[in-house]
């Protein structure tokens, strides 16, 4: 075999020279030992490299690559890695398609696969699966679908968070910090999608987001008012949604997701199964008047969903504009009255709180009624011993609450004596 300092010149001067009729030759490479070109009857030069195999007794060839479509340089690099592979054992062919078979799983474990996985294995069956579901969508999915989850990096994460908290939305940003976290250490426990580390590990909500104060803003008797009259101006689905908020203290995922088979309209009760409560326990809301006059309002549609944009075959998933909608025109009824109004701001979530101190506003209903009708659990041993419902002392919590937000939405004229709402 003729030896040769192989140069770009020299290849194409070899491609001009073609083999006989039926025959190859080679020309060996004098930079880089067992690298050479093979010169066919037509002129086409392809590097080979020319070594002894792992498993092979002799020394054999192995094409490279057709020059053209790679370079000199590419085949040289190539080859010299071929050698340190071959001094270690190893056979090149089967590394590279190793390699290649790991490139094309990584490439398959996209973040958007991975969190479909994730959606579908762990919130389908949880009380804020919806609510969850639909912020991993808009906001990491949004970003990062086509990546291969392992390419995620932690400044990434960071800066999708940071990005929510800089909007003024502090919890947001918290939650949003929560459920990457779950969704990577979930990626990595499942030991499928090549993920080791999660890029969450060693972020703080605190350090991206800062404190996280409690919330405490609860709404006044004419905020309350305001938001009732915008509710009936927002019309379905949104109106009657935020009504029952109100007549209930649920909460929104509660309400937003309710179906109408968990209805016993007979009863007058609604039964909200445990997969779809924070606690995991089945609650039972009672349905008194006003209530039951919201639902027979609403039209009926083939799905089971009672809040819908398409036929009740899901709920509705985007608050946002409606917020947006209700703030404006409670705003503007509140500066009819008071050209001066301001409103601080508030989340939907705030109205259960309102409720909830609204009722402790009403004589005659314990503690531990109070904090059943809006679905929070005995405490301690009680919710293991005590099994009494407590329906009709909720029922008649719920009407007095009904009663009061009466007066609340049209005040009764000044020369009549209104008595506190009693259970």
């Amino acid at each position: 075999m003729a030896r040769a300092l192989l140069t770009d010149r020299c290849v194409r001067g070899l491609k001009k020279k073609p083999a006989d009729k039926g025959k190859n030759y080679d020309v060996m490479d004098t930079a880089c030992p067992g690298l050479g070109v093979r010169v066919s009857e037509t002129g086409r030069c392809t590097f080979v490299l020319i070594a002894r195999f792992p498993g092979k007794v002799n020394p054999t060839r192995r094409a490279l690559g057709e020059y053209g479509a790679i370079t000199l340089d590419a085949a040289r690099r190539q080859a010299r890695r071929w050698l340190e592979l071959i001094s270690q054992g190893k056979d090149p062919a089967i590394e590279e398609e190793r390699v290649r078979a790991a490139e094309v799983r990584r490439q398959g474990n996209t973040f958007a696969s991975v969190a479909e996985d994730f959606i579908k294995a762990k919130l389908t069956r949880e009380a804020k699966g919806v609510e969850v579901e639909r912020d991993i969508r808009r906001i990491f999915m949004a970003l990062w679908s086509h990546r291969p989850i392992t390419d995620i990096r932690a400044g990434e994460v960071r800066a999708a968070v940071k990005r929510v908290a800089d909007e003024g939305k502090t919890y947001q940003a918290y939650n949003l910090l929560g459920y990457a976290r779950r969704l990577f250490n979930w990626a990595i426990d499942q030991q499928v999608y090549g993920l080791e580390t999660s890029p969450c590990d060693r972020l703080k909500p605190r350090s991206i987001v800062g404190e996280r104060d409690p919330r405490t803003r609860i709404l006044s008797d004419k905020e309350i008012a305001a938001f009732w009259n915008a509710s009936s101006e927002l019309g379905y689905p949104y109106g009657p949604l935020y009504k029952l908020l109100v007549l209930t203290g649920q909460r929104r995922s509660e309400v937003g997701e309710a179906r109408w088979s968990e209805f016993d309209f007979d009863k007058r009760l609604w039964r909200i199964p445990a997969a779809r409560m924070k606690a995991g326990a089945a609650h039972i809301v009672p349905l008194c008047d006003d209530a039951l006059d919201v639902l027979n309002s609403m039209p009926r549609f083939e799905g089971d969903y009672l809040f819908t944009t398409t036929s009740g075959k899901k709920p509705v998933n985007s608050f946002e504009k409606a917020k947006v909608r209700v703030d404006a025109l409670m705003l503007a009824e509140l500066r009819h009255t008071d050209p001066k109004a301001n409103m601080p701001d508030f989340v939907v979530h705030d109205l259960r709180r309102s409720v909830r101190t609204n009722l402790s506003a009403i004589p005659g209903i314990s503690d531990l009624v109070r904090e059943l009708v809006i679905g929070h659990t005995k405490p301690g041993l009680h919710k293991i011993y005590d099994q009494y419902a407590y329906l009709d002392e909720k029922r008649r919590a719920l009407a007095a609450w009904e009663a009061r937000l009466r007066s609340i939405v049209t005040p009764p004229p000044a020369n009549v004596v209104q008595f506190p709402a009693s259970a």
